[in-house]
């Protein structure tokens, strides 16, 4: 039986939940601690999920027994939390995005090398049943060759509770706050990014928000509307909108590749799960059953990260694929600032198709 790793989370916020859920329902992962820089925050969910220890972050890295933390920040420290864990010779695996800065980014990368720990990242919903049926539909050649893709996050969002602000801050917004999800799909389908063009928009710089009854203005400095295309090293194309600006709902497809001989309706990249469809050329659409078992839980690449140490090999949501996407994801502001397309300099290795065994039993 291969051995626990320990594990202690820094950031007690919403999401925290859902990781200490999968944390305590692995047979690999032992969560012994939490902390947040709001200590009342670590105390309670540390009772609420009898976590044995609440420690200051300072403490939590200075435990020679946690190898893994768990980095659920906000975006902004998710750089600077995961260089900290990496000092202190922890592997770490941090949410979205993965950092807020490219320069971030490729900090943690060489730092992790240097230091010979691993870096995996949020997120890992393209590990789950849908996606990896996505991704076997592509690879089997059932609908052809790959040529272009469409990808769309279009809502009117406001954060309403002031915790949630930082949604509206730099390293929120649509795209790296939803982004991630869809840009990951896409490279586990498709492959690497070779180029970005985009434009984008700050459509209200002053947004009234409601929470509890009250109002209060909220100052918006970065963009809320993105959209351009991404040309991928194998050809392919797809054209991207990502926006917290447009009222009515989410009227168009959120993911769908289009092939030589058929068009793939991918589920909801932030989901594991969901109805994949399918429709050939000339024919209607169609249902494509699962060949994976059901049951999927947030945190499944943390428990990859830990059979990573084991096995010494990259996790699958690898901090590699991670800074890729966030490279590609930076490049659109960039590229509507400079009125020119922005090639992607990262290349990451893309993960393998997971044998049917393998997706539920890291």
């Amino acid at each position: 039986m291969t051995p626990k790793v320990k594990v202690g989370i820094i950031g007690t916020g919403m999401i925290s939940n859902a990781y200490i859920k999968g944390c305590q329902q692995s047979s690999i992962l032992d969560l012994v601690a939490c902390s947040d820089i709001y200590l009342d925050k670590a105390r309670a969910m540390a009772e609420q999920y009898a976590i044995p220890h609440v420690y200051t972050v300072e403490e939590l890295l200075a435990d020679p027994d946690i190898q893994i933390v768990i980095n659920l920040t906000i975006p902004k420290a998710h750089a600077p939390v995961a260089i900290s864990a990496i000092e202190a010779g922890k592997h770490v695996y941090s949410e979205k995005p993965f950092a807020v800065t490219v320069e971030e980014g490729r900090r943690v990368l060489e730092l992790a090398r240097a230091r010979g720990v691993l870096v995996g990242n949020s997120p890992e919903t393209f590990l789950g049943i849908s996606h990896q049926l996505c991704r076997k539909l592509i690879d089997e050649g059932v609908i052809g060759e790959p040529i272009a893709a469409l990808a769309s996050l279009a809502g009117r969002v406001d954060p309403g509770d002031p915790a949630r602000d930082f949604m509206f801050q730099p390293g929120g917004g649509p795209m790296l706050d939803m982004g991630p999800y869809y840009f990951t799909d896409l490279v586990n389908m498709l492959g690497p990014i070779r180029r970005v063009t985009g434009q984008v928009r700050n459509t209200f710089p002053e947004r009234t928000i409601t929470y509890r009854g009250s109002e209060r203005q909220l100052s918006v400095t970065i963009p809320t509307h993105l959209t351009g295309a991404l040309d991928f090293v194998g050809g392919a194309v797809a054209t991207v909108l990502m926006s917290f600006d447009m009222p009515g709902g989410h009227d168009i497809p959120r993911l769908q590749i289009y092939g030589s001989e058929g068009i793939l309706d991918v589920p909801d990249p932030n989901l594991h799960g969901g109805p994949v469809r399918i429709r050939l050329h000339g024919k209607d659409w169609e249902e494509v059953a699962h060949p994976y078992k059901e049951g999927y839980f947030r945190g499944v690449g943390v428990e990859d990260l830990a059979y990573a140490i084991h096995e010494g090999r990259q996790p699958l949501a690898s901090g590699e694929l991670a800074e890729h996407v966030l490279e590609a994801m930076l490049a659109f502001e960039q590229s509507s600032s400079t009125g020119r397309h922005i090639d992607i300099q990262s290349r990451p290795q893309i993960p393998p198709l997971l044998p049917a065994d393998r997706i539920w039993n890291f």
